[in-house]
């Protein structure tokens, strides 16, 4: 919706070098200028600036002192950390990354990936072993070339068993062999004697850069006269190619005549909130011009804001992209099937929706991501243009949070589904995804028909899901934004 183009003007500060990185050009650069540009970016936009003592606009008397503070932190990577608020329970989400023309490519789906998605779990007996779950197979890649399926279970790479501390290594590489196994419970209701047990399965994958298109699935189910149309959605990339796609989808909806929308968003880990913002439109329809999402930022940038104007803190619903009209169905009801790796821009979508139809979301409590975040590059306004060639380094610090039109944020702890909806998947029975017998999708089935909840195995709910994954997804945990702010208004932030 809105592009940061703000030029600000900091004060440019001598500095002793401590060190040097080389870039891919073999020029050199200090540790302390990509330093110098790390405090600077998280003092003029960190979310939660006023809660870090460092990052006070009155921190240093002077250039010498600050020299001597830039000089403490061997690796910028370590001056980021110490910046961060609360790291293990509010900012959970802001990192740094030394090349970003990889976390490009990952916005604009593009990743080094062999198309093997999965949920990695501890071992049910205790043990520091882990085994993998393919959740679902990406087209064009070699997880399906190999014939690999959702459902599948591996224990070991090339030969290694998984465990919790050698998985993120072992499946890290761009080419490994996964052992294949079963899931036995050992004819007990209770899991802590179940175990998996190798079928002599051996496949062998690969990773190539592969471009995510983020809709997996989308058809329109015929189920006893009602039309519901069901979009697997695995990603907000904001890019135009798939905002169009986006759009195209629900104008494929809109001529099946749907009367019933199905958005599964169970492994969505969020994107653009440009992004959320048109699916939301398309979704109703009924709301253009009404508040969809507010923004709150440090206290600095805030009060700026609304000095200069309001609007500047609110997102509304659309009835355009970029000039193309939305396909909007105009529902009053829509169907959301969520898991624990449903995040951000997914997480925005249910909770700016609220207010206005009928949400009913199915499965497990979300993520609970309720901030945003830009891309920092170091140029002297922060933007992409204009950056420092000597380095590849870019922050993406959290900026500000979201609320709906009724204020709801802070959803730290994610967003839950009534008490009926809860259902978590069964490794023991994932189904196929589109499919009108898969678990959740069933259930939500069950919900437009009104025939009553389907039973459904828990185990997954027991068992241990490790957070971490081998190949970040694109935009992981991650709800991002491009922000104009006028530059007048960036100088009075800075200098008034």
């Amino acid at each position: 919706m809105k592009t940061l183009k703000a030029l600000i003007l900091l004060i440019t500060i001598s500095f002793i070098a401590t060190g040097c990185f080389e870039d891919n050009d073999d020029n050199t650069i200090s540790t302390n200028e990509i330093n110098d540009f790390v405090w600077k970016g998280m003092n003029a936009f960190y979310l939660y600036k006023d809660n870090i003592p460092d990052l006070a606009n009155n921190r240093f008397p002077g250039d010498a002192e600050y020299t001597d503070y830039l000089n403490t932190f061997s690796k910028p990577e370590d001056l980021f950390e110490s910046l961060i608020f609360q790291r293990a329970t509010v900012d959970r989400f802001s990192w740094i990354v030394d090349d970003y023309i990889a976390l490009e490519q990952a916005f604009s789906g593009i990743t080094t990936n062999n198309g093997m998605e999965y949920n990695l779990y501890s071992y049910p007996d205790n043990s520091n072993n882990v085994f993998g779950v393919v959740v679902y197979v990406l087209p064009g890649t070699s997880a399906e070339s190999q014939n690999l399926k959702r459902g599948d279970i591996f224990y070991a790479v090339d030969n290694n068993q998984l465990t919790t501390s050698n998985f993120s290594t072992l499946l890290g590489p761009d080419n490994y062999a996964l052992s294949f196994g079963d899931y036995d419970t050992n004819g007990t209701p209770e899991i802590n004697d179940d175990t998996i047990v190798s079928n002599n399965e051996t496949k062998s994958l690969t990773k190539v850069q592969y471009t995510e298109n983020p809709i997996l699935v989308s058809n329109v189910l015929d189920v006893g006269g009602t039309k519901i149309a069901y979009l697997m959605y695995n990603g907000f990339t904001g890019t135009d190619q798939f905002n169009t796609e986006l759009n195209d989808t629900f104008g494929t909806f809109k001529s099946a005549n749907a009367t019933e929308l199905v958005l599964d968003l169970r492994y969505n880990p969020g994107g653009s909130v440009n992004t959320a913002i048109l699916l939301s439109s398309m979704i109703t329809g009924q709301f253009t011009g009404e508040i969809f999402s507010r923004e709150e930022w440090n206290a600095e940038f805030q009060q700026a804001l609304e000095d200069e104007d309001p609007e500047l803190l609110i997102n509304r619903f659309v009835n355009n992209n970029d000039g193309t009209a939305l396909n909007s169905l105009n529902l009053n009801k829509v169907y959301i099937l969520t898991t624990s790796r449903s995040a951000s821009a997914s997480e925005l979508v249910i909770n700016s929706l609220n207010p206005y139809i009928d949400v009913v979301q199915i499965g497990a409590t979300t993520s609970g991501k309720y901030q945003a975040s830009t891309t920092l590059y170091d140029s002297p306004n922060f933007r992409r243009s204009g950056a420092n060639p000597n380095h590849t380094y870019a922050m993406q610090p959290l900026i500000f949070k979201s609320s709906n039109v009724d204020g709801v944020t802070d959803f730290f702890n994610g967003l839950s589904p009534d008490s009926a909806n809860v259902l978590n998947e069964s490794i023991n029975d994932l189904g196929t995804l589109g499919d009108v017998n898969e678990p959740l999708l069933a259930a939500a089935i069950a919900k437009i028909l009104g025939t009553g909840r389907p039973a459904g195995q828990k185990l997954s709910s027991d068992l241990n899901r490790l957070n971490s994954i081998d190949q970040p997804r694109p935009f992981e945990n991650d709800m991002h934004v491009d922000l104009e702010l006028p530059e007048h208004l960036i100088k009075k932030i800075f200098f008034e």
